[in-house]
């Protein structure tokens, strides 16, 4: 793809270091300007020096800390307002493996605000104009532990809103030219686990991925047209087995009085 072609604006939030300035990376080179948007204003700017020189887009710099009210309607008003914007990647998140009871409370309702509400809010804000102008993307990194885990509570309970927002949000827009994707990472090697607090050493190394091959599989799977991209997952029929028996899980909860074994 020409370097010259214009794709629209790509919205990136997380955008300093890892999988954020991987997909701004990737994204330039396929020909989209962007808005990136980070809490760390030197190394945001290094990310966008580099990648406007390198590309030849234009590049632009948001400095916000999502979990800061002020800060998200700050970015949300940018966004909304820019008739160019045709991909939203929401990659900003915080992370942690405390139980409920040991988690510090202001530390969990920050994790919140950024996994959920900030990611929410700016798909609201950028989703008037996609379907108006019948064209666009939003991408939602989430991760495996949606699918379950033993502790960490809130941050996998953040990620599961993540997976089942974006199945709801690709529904809503079928039949538009408006698509939704989550992606699904396992352990990353990014700076997120210096951030969290955990140490990547405890982790099995074989499940270890890199941002690179994260990013370059999530964007293989958008244009198979996928909604859930697990790049980690080596059989897809795995997937399509787990969502069909949800999905008839789901259709079979409805009933007009109690089950047998629930009666008195």
């Amino acid at each position: 793809m020409s370097k010259s072609e214009n794709k629209g604006t790509a919205v990136i939030t997380g955008a300093s270091s890892g999988i954020g300035a991987v997909y701004a990376d990737r994204l330039a080179g396929q020909g989209y300007d962007l808005v990136l948007v980070a809490r760390r204003a030197d190394r945001l700017q290094e990310v966008a020096d580099r990648l406007a020189y390198a590309y030849g887009r234009k590049v632009r710099t948001i400095v916000a800390d999502l979990s800061v009210d002020a800060d998200l309607r700050r970015v949300e008003q940018a966004v909304s307002a820019d008739d160019s914007v045709t991909l939203l990647i929401n990659n900003a998140g915080m992370g942690g493996i405390e139980t409920v009871a040991d988690a510090d409370a202001d530390a969990a309702e920050r994790m919140i605000k950024v996994n959920v509400v900030a990611l929410t809010r700016l798909t609201r804000a950028v989703l008037p104009g996609l379907l108006a102008r019948n064209r666009g993307a939003i991408v939602n990194i989430a991760s495996v532990v949606a699918y379950g885990i033993a502790v960490g509570g809130i941050y996998s309970g953040t990620k599961a809103y993540v997976v089942n927002f974006t199945e709801a949000l690709q529904k809503e827009v079928a039949g538009t030219k408006v698509r939704a994707q989550v992606v699904l990472p396992g352990p990353i090697r990014t700076e997120f686990w210096d951030v969290s607090g955990i140490s990547l050493d405890r982790i099995n190394q074989d499940w270890v991925m890199s941002a690179d091959d994260l990013v370059d599989a999530a964007l293989a799977g958008f244009a198979q047209g996928e909604t859930v991209t697990a790049p980690g997952l080596a059989d897809p029929a795995g997937l399509d087995t787990y969502l069909g028996a949800r999905d008839q899980f789901f259709g079979s909860l409805f009933a007009g009085k109690p089950a047998a074994r629930y009666a008195v």
